[in-house]
């Protein structure tokens, strides 16, 4: 079937057959997509998988570093009040 030309020389077509055009298009453009990043092919799936587990391990890591600093942050800003309150009721000086 060709398409029928308007009289500015626009090509119409049913919406059917344009939507099945654009599906299809979309469809070699993500498969080409996925090959120039080398994820294609029957290992595809499988790599996906661990890409997003080695993602989701590293969002683990830096949440635990994070913590940790601020931890750690805390710990040594307490001790110091700690320290600053003995100097200051004296409990470390060897008088009586």
């Amino acid at each position: 079937m060709t398409p029928s030309q308007s009289r500015q020389g626009f090509v119409r077509m049913p919406d059917a057959e344009f939507e099945a055009i654009l599906i299809r298009a979309a469809e070699e453009g993500a498969r080409r997509a996925l090959a120039d990043v080398g994820l294609d092919g029957a290992e595809a799936a499988l790599d996906i998988r661990d890409l997003r587990s080695l993602l989701e391990v590293l969002r683990f890591a830096r949440r635990t570093a994070v913590q940790t600093a601020v931890r750690m942050f805390t710990t040594s800003i307490m001790l110091a009040l700690l320290a600053g309150i003995a100097i200051k009721l004296k409990v470390f000086s060897g008088g009586p």
